[in-house]
């Protein structure tokens, strides 16, 4: 009897060290994950202010509250998908309602909802969102700037508002997160980052795509933009916001982008992607085959109540899509923009 017990304890030795080693193995993976997000924390804090303790003290909170939110979002490989609202998008009814509703209609993309962080630019816009999503965060703002109403193309709060999203998106990638960004104003229906090269640093939308996703002469649409977090793709950041005193005042960020995204990329070694608007398209270059697409921007169009009424019927052509037999849904097509009209 004591030699049956031993020998099935023999047995078990090696099932036993397996399932420990597995899990030993997940725990210092999960520390060492959250240890290079502190110590990152701790690099942030300290840029800047090293002759200012209160001030460290102060940065170091909402970096730590942002690295949290980060991780919780975050895929596997560490990337997050992350859009923005103020309070007037973040309304019954209006640009927010219509993105979340898209991620439940399409094909696959209500999982991805997981992976989505929702930056409120104003105190109301974070309730909302915490009243609708999980993932929720609070972007403060540099002195008395107020984001919670619409906010008109090209105007100077657009434009600062524009600038403080450049500067938010380089803290995640100096956090060590890859992030795919992505306009509140655009509708989800099948998962872009299939289209996305492993190779590519940087892979962006474009208005009106020249049929070359190599090609520096695209112009770049920032409402839809994907970077991997590198050395490399820090210091495009930094270059890019460097080059806005450069530019006459009332220059936008992806204006700027447009000019010098040869010499950027060239320069730092980055690979710049651009998506095809037959699977990443818009209101400038309406994508033909509905079997294909899996991201329609409300672009080309400005005002808010304009984008709201063009995606909700959008929104409606999809469903219509998803209806039908599979061998007519080749037969539905988009409806062209009542609206927003270029």
């Amino acid at each position: 009897m004591a030699c049956k017990a031993r020998a099935d304890m023999g047995k078990l030795l090696p099932v036993i060290s397996f399932f420990l080693g597995a899990t030993l193995t997940a725990a210092f993976v999960f520390l060492g994950a959250t240890l290079d997000v502190n110590r990152r924390i701790s690099e942030l804090a300290s840029w800047g202010n090293r002759a200012r303790p209160a001030a460290i003290r102060d940065e170091v909170k909402p970096f730590a509250e942002l690295a949290e939110l980060l991780q919780n979002a975050s895929m596997e490989d560490k990337t997050v998908i992350m859009t923005s609202i103020n309070q007037a998008y973040a309304a019954p009814g209006s640009l927010l309602d219509l993105f979340l509703e898209s991620f439940r209609l399409g094909e696959g993309t209500a999982a991805l909802l997981d992976h989505v962080l929702i930056v409120a630019v104003d105190p109301a816009a974070l309730e909302t969102c915490r009243s609708v999503h999980r993932h929720c965060y609070l972007l403060r703002s540099d002195g008395a700037a107020d984001y919670s109403a619409e906010k008109f193309y090209m105007t100077k709060d657009y434009l600062d508002m524009m600038w403080a999203r450049n500067q938010f998106q380089q803290t995640i990638l100096e956090l060590g997160f890859n992030f795919l960004f992505t306009d509140i104003d655009i509708v989800w229906f099948r998962n872009p980052m299939r289209h996305i090269a492993i190779t590519s640093d940087i892979a962006i939308a474009s208005d009106y795509f020249n049929g070359d996703p190599d090609s520096l002469r695209n112009h770049p649409n920032g409402g839809f933009l994907f970077v991997r977090s590198t050395s490399r793709t820090v210091d495009f950041y930094r270059q890019w916001r460097a080059l806005r005193g450069k530019f006459p005042p009332g220059t936008n960020e992806q204006k700027i982008l447009d000019q010098t995204q040869a010499k950027l990329s060239h320069g730092l070694g980055v690979r710049m992607q651009f998506l095809d608007t037959k699977h990443c398209g818009g209101f400038c270059q309406l994508s033909r085959d509905m079997g294909k697409v899996s991201t329609m921007h409300a672009n080309c169009c400005t005002g808010l109540a304009n984008k709201v009424q063009d995606l909700r019927s959008v929104l409606k052509d999809w469903k219509n899509y998803t209806a039908a037999p599979p061998e007519q849904r080749r037969l539905v097509r988009w409806t062209k923009p009542g609206k927003c009209i270029h």
